[in-house]
């Protein structure tokens, strides 16, 4: 289980930043659909703590095993704080950043689908509060009992439990240990009240959700909210653990995210495939091979190893809800190997290093400059957000920061595609260059059209179609990401394939510096005894 607690990286010196990278690593290998969150002095009124697709019989449930407030009994007593569960729209999930500090979320009536636990520290109780129709969302004090890991035991079945009527629970989802549910006033399931216990100046309690039938099915956003912070500057800081273990009757990976093993499985056959395709070309036209050839190849395999590890470990999150360390370190080290690569290669044939040129310019140099330290804070980004949880308080930070650096990165990379269309547009005009001119200017706007696309069908489109789609078809966006990438790479590498009636293989006998200097050497008399050297197409010089 992985513990998030309220740090940041902080300062400290490069040996201090590559070991806490390390250390957010073993954390990214540890994270699964198991949450602990570890807070200290936190003071935010309202955390976010997760969110989740759950289908019917699944299960959410929450230990309260820690909450201090701080605070003296008699004020402790008039606290606004508790849970709220709530069903949200698909690829949504509700912020409180921007609410009024008067609007507290635990005081509002919804006619829409919300749950309320109302932490009542004076009568040491939790009232619960269902707002909205509700008729088989059962809720019950406690987790649900463990299910036996010895192979000749028995299996619990995958019941719905029993509604809570007059008497409290069923002796299975009752512990022994947690007072009973009560009924409020009116005597209905809408009045539940939990027990909450109080030992060394904290309070716990546990309850757990079943999801009883397809019409409550849906994505569900868990919260924490302590009213009393909302005032800006009267904020008091406050301690809280709390574990959460969200679960489906197949396993316990969210409804979208159930078909994202067999996804990345196939796409990783796929792109490795294409990876072994494209160097079976490669060995075929030896002389027309350049080293970017082989650097897309290189990136073919890293993009098909990476997702084979990231489909393994969503295995076994679903299998045990958190994923093997080593293959979690294995997956971030190919992502990050695949982030950089992906921008590099896309930079260096948008430049036309080794296709029309072999020195990149002071402009380009630039570029990769900005790209490569970017890639890096992009992949750290990344990490850090696998590993954290959604509550942590710097979740939101470096989710933003990941955001801004790969509009960057994708911003970057279009400037060498732009400087190699109007170099070619401006010696198209050349003479004894316009028919390979035009043609090369024809390919490098065909490049510079397919790296929009690709930019705007896996940022823009994805985000629309996440937005669009229900529940549990969340994964189109996953399938959507990966199958343009794949159609990037099959695009581009037809482009740029090393064959002789390509564009960019076409070199004329005479370039321009070559005439330059072949006028400044004859009227100086140095090449007097000289032989002529000309370009083969590719690229080679033959006597």
């Amino acid at each position: 289980m992985a513990v998030s607690e309220r740090r940041g990286l902080g300062r400290g010196s490069p040996a201090e930043w590559g070991q806490r990278l390390l250390l957010l690593l073993l954390l990214g290998g540890c994270s699964g659909r198991i949450h602990r969150l570890a807070l200290t002095g936190e003071k935010r009124a309202d955390i976010q703590l997760n969110s989740f697709g759950f289908y019917t019989n699944g299960s959410l449930e929450v230990e309260l095993s820690l909450l201090r407030l701080g605070l003296r009994e008699a004020e402790e007593k008039s606290l606004l704080v508790g849970f709220s569960l709530s069903r949200v729209r698909s690829g949504r999930v509700h912020t409180y950043s921007t609410r009024d500090f008067q609007d507290c979320p635990l005081q509002k009536n919804s006619s829409s689908f919300l749950v309320l636990f109302l932490i009542n520290t004076k009568d040491l109780q939790v009232q619960v509060r269902k707002y909205g129709e509700q008729k088989t969302l059962f809720i019950f004090p406690g987790l649900l009992p463990e299910a036996p890991s010895k192979p000749g035991l028995p299996k619990p079945q995958a019941t719905v439990p029993r509604k809570v009527d007059g008497g409290g629970t069923s002796a299975a989802s009752k512990p022994k240990s947690t007072p009973a549910v009560i009924q409020g006033p009116s005597g209905k399931d809408k009045d539940l009240v939990l027990g909450l216990s109080h030992l060394n100046n904290s309070y716990n309690f546990s309850f757990h959700v079943v999801i009883g039938s397809q019409a409550e099915e849906g994505q569900y956003s868990l919260n924490f909210h302590n009213c009393n912070n909302s005032v800006p500057g009267k904020e008091h800081p406050f301690d809280i653990t709390v574990m959460i273990r969200e679960k489906n009757p197949d396993g316990f990976l969210s409804a979208a995210e159930m078909p994202l093993f067999k996804l990345y499985m196939v796409m990783s056959a796929c792109f490795l495939a294409a990876g072994i395709f494209w160097v079976s070309i490669l060995c075929r036209n030896t002389y027309s091979v350049f080293k970017i050839h082989w650097l897309m190849a290189g990136l073919a395999f890293t993009k098909s190893i990476s997702l084979l590890f990231h489909s393994i470990n969503y295995y076994f999150i679903n299998s045990q809800g958190h994923p093997i360390e080593g293959l979690a370190i294995m997956y971030y080290i190919a992502h990050l190997l695949k982030g950089a690569l992906l921008f590099i290669t896309i930079a260096l044939i948008g430049s036309g290093w080794a296709f029309i040129k072999y020195v990149l310019s002071d402009k380009e140099k630039k570029v990769f400059g900005i790209v490569i330290p970017m890639q890096v804070l992009a992949n750290v980004a990344y990490i850090v957000i696998e590993s954290r949880e959604e509550g942590a308080s710097d979740y939101v930070l470096w989710k933003e920061i990941l955001f801004l650096v790969d509009l960057i990165c994708c911003g970057a990379i279009l400037f060498p595609v732009v400087w190699s269309i109007r170099h070619l547009q401006d010696a198209s005009g050349t003479d004894g260059k316009v028919a390979v001119n035009l043609a090369k200017l024809k390919l490098f706007r065909h490049y510079y059209v397919m790296v929009i696309c690709y930019i705007y069908f896996t940022r823009i489109i994805a985000i629309l179609l996440q937005v669009a789609v229900p529940f549990q078809w969340q994964w189109l966006y996953q399938l959507l990401v990966e199958g343009s990438t794949l159609a990037f790479f099959v695009l581009t590498g037809y482009k740029f394939q090393p064959t002789g009636n390509n564009p960019y293989l076409q070199l004329p006998q005479e370039d321009e510096e070559d005439v330059q200097m072949e006028q400044v050497m004859t009227d100086s008399g140095f090449r007097e005894g000289l032989s002529k050297v000309n370009k083969t197409a590719s690229g080679r010089e033959l006597l």
